[in-house]
C-alpha cells in the first residue's frame, strides 16, 4: 500500500512541476493516520501526504485556503486528489519552534522574541480568522462546547486516571467535570481555536513562524490555545517567562478588542487545567496503551504543570472530588521518572545490541546467566538499501523506515510486556541484574532503535539503573562503511 501512495504522489508531483521527481522520503510518524513524505525533484522540494480520513482532509483544505486568505501563516495548499486522500503542501523545512526552543534552552537562552512572534500570529488566527469562517467545514465539531469539553476530561478519565490506579468516585467526578465545563463556557467563545496549539506544530520558516495541524480547529475561547503553548508539557517554560509572553500576549489582544485582564486570567487557569487533563489523557492513551515510551517523557512535566496551577491559582468553582484526583497525581509523580532519576533500587539492567554476524549472542558477565535475547531479524531490513547503509538505528530516516515498513512498534509493544513482568518481578523480590539483548544481522539499524527504545521504557517507569551498550556500533566508533 506504501508503494501505490508513493507512487500517486510522485504523479502528482509531475503534474505539479512539469518535472520527474528525483526522491521521495517518508517524513516521521505523528500522533495520527497521515503519511508525510518529502518529495523533490528539478530543484524543488515538496511535502506530499496521505490521510485516509477524508472527512478531517475536508476540515484542512478549507482552512488551509481560508488562512490563506487571512494572511494567517500557513504552508500554501499545492495540488489536492480528494477522493484518494492525497495532497501537496509548500515544503516549510524541517525546523519546528520546539527544536529551536531546546537548542536555546541548551545553550541557556530562551527563545522570546520567536514566541513573541508566534503569539501575534496566533492572535491573527482567533481573531482575523474567525471571520467569514463556515463552521460547516469543522471537523470533529464546530465548537468547542461541552460536549467537547467531556470528551477530553473523560479521556483523560479512562486513559490516565483509570491506568495510573488513582481512585475515584464516578458520579462525584462526572459532577466535577461539568461543574469545570460550564465554568469555562462562561468564557466568550466566539473565536477561532487551532486546539493543538504547541512548539511542534509551528514551523520556522525565513525568520517567521507558520502553523501546521490545524485540521481540528473550531470556534472557542482565545484562552485554550494560549495555554497550550506556554503550559505544553515539554517545553517546561519556566513561571516568569510565561507570566511575560502571557502580558506581552495581552498587551497585543488588547490593541485589537477590549480585553478584561483579571477574568481572562481567571478563565485562562481553567483551561490551562482543561488542557493539561486532555494531554495527560493522550500521553496514557499513546504512551501507555500503545507502548510508545517517548510520549511517557511528558508526563512529569505535565503533573508539574498541575502542581504548580494548584499551588499559585484558584478557580471560584468547587471541584474538590477532580483537584483531589490531581492532588493524588502530583503524589505519585514519581511513577515516571526523568532517566537522570535511577533510585536506589538494587536492580541493574544490562542493555546491548549486537551483529549476528559478527558477534554473536553476549556472553553474561554477571554470574547470574538468564535474561533475554530478542532477535530483531524479522523485522524489514533498511540495511538492505544505500540510503541507509551509512545511518544508524538513531537517525531519523532509519527509524522512520522501521515504523513504516516494518512491524517494529508491535514488536517492542510485545517486549515491554515481557520485561515489565520481569522487572517487577526481580524488584519485588531484591534480584539486584537482568540482562536484555537485542540482535540483528549487523548490530546497525534494527536492534540499535529497539535497544535505544527499551532503555528511555526502563528509565521513566521503573526506579532502576540502565547500561546501554551497542557492541558492533561501539567497536566501530559509529562509522559506517
Amino acid at each position: 500500500m506504501n508503494k501505490t501512495i508513493e507512487k500517486d504522489l510522485l504523479s502528482l508531483f509531475e503534474t505539479q512541476t512539469g518535472h520527474k521527481a528525483h526522491d521521495i522520503q517518508p517524513l516521521p510518524l505523528a500522533g495520527s493516520n497521515r503519511s508525510y513524505y518529502r518529495i523533490t525533484g528539478n530543484g524543488q522540494s515538496i511535502i506530499g501526504t496521505h490521510n485516509p480520513d477524508l472527512q478531517e482532509n475536508r476540515a484542512f483544505f478549507a482552512f488551509s485556503r481560508h488562512f490563506s486568505e487571512k494572511k494567517v501563516p500557513v504552508p500554501e495548499l499545492l495540488n489536492v486528489v480528494e477522493a484518494d486522500g492525497l495532497y501537496l503542501q509548500e515544503d516549510l523545512g524541517t525546523k519546528a519552534l520546539f527544536g529551536h526552543l531546546m537548542q536555546e534552552k541548551a545553550a541557556g537562552r530562551f527563545p522570546l522574541e520567536m514566541y513573541q512572534k508566534t503569539l501575534k500570529e496566533l492572535i491573527n488566527l482567533q481573531t482575523e480568522g474567525v471571520k467569514d469562517w463556515d463552521t460547516d467545514y469543522c471537523y470533529p465539531c464546530a465548537r468547542f462546547d461541552k460536549q467537547a469539553m467531556l470528551w477530553d476530561l473523560n479521556y483523560f478519565k479512562y486513559y490516565f486516571l483509570r491506568p495510573a490506579y488513582i481512585p475515584y468516585e464516578e458520579h462525584i467526578l462526572e459532577k466535577d467535570f461539568h461543574t469545570l465545563a460550564d465554568f469555562l463556557l462562561q468564557a466568550d467563545s466566539h473565536y477561532l481555536m487551532h486546539r493543538d496549539f504547541q512548539a511542534r506544530n509551528v514551523m520556522l520558516h525565513e525568520g517567521n513562524p507558520y502553523f501546521i495541524d490545524f485540521q481540528g480547529g473550531r470556534l472557542g475561547a482565545l484562552q485554550y490555545d494560549l495555554a497550550s503553548i506556554l503550559y505544553q508539557a515539554k517545553a517546561d517554560i519556566s513561571p516568569e517567562i510565561r507570566q511575560q509572553l502571557i502580558d506581552y500576549y495581552l498587551d497585543e489582544l488588547s490593541a485589537i478588542i477590549p480585553v478584561d485582564r483579571k477574568a481572562f486570567m481567571i478563565h485562562l487557569h481553567g483551561f490551562i487545567l482543561i488542557r493539561t487533563l486532555q494531554v495527560l489523557g493522550a500521553y496514557g492513551f499513546r504512551g501507555i496503551f500503545e507502548g510508545k515510551p517517548h510520549f511517557l517523557e511528558s508526563i512529569p512535566y505535565a503533573i508539574n504543570n498541575l502542581d504548580w496551577l494548584l499551588k499559585n491559582t484558584e478557580l471560584p468553582i468547587e471541584i474538590p472530588h477532580l483537584l483531589g484526583c490531581v492532588e493524588n497525581l502530583i503524589e505519585v509523580k514519581d511513577r515516571w521518572k526523568h532517566p537522570d532519576k535511577a533510585g536506589d533500587s538494587p536492580l541493574e539492567v544490562t542493555i546491548t545490541s549486537f551483529s549476528y554476524l559478527k558477534d554473536g549472542i553476549p556472553a553474561d558477565t554477571s554470574g547470574h546467566g538468564g535474561g533475554f535475547v530478542f532477535d530483531c531479524r524479522a523485522l524489514h531490513n533498511p540495511g538492505r538499501y544505500a540510503p541507509y547503509k551509512h545511518l544508524t538505528g538513531r537517525d531519523q530516516e532509519v527509524i522512520t523506515f522501521l515504523k513504516k515498513n516494518s512491524e517494529i512498534d508491535a514488536f517492542l509493544s510485545n517486549v515491554y510486556q515481557l520485561v515489565d513482568n520481569s522487572v517487577e518481578t526481580y524488584l519485588k523480590r531484591g534480584f539486584d541484574h537482568l540482562a536484555i539483548h537485542f540482535g540483528c544481522t549487523g548490530g546497525q539499524h534494527r536492534s540499535v532503535y529497539c535497544a535505544d527504545s527499551l532503555t528511555k521504557y526502563l528509565r521513566h517507569k521503573y526506579e532502576v539503573k540502565v547500561n546501554l551498550t551497542h557492541i558492533a556500533q561501539e567497536r566501530k566508533g559509529w562509522v559506517n562503511t
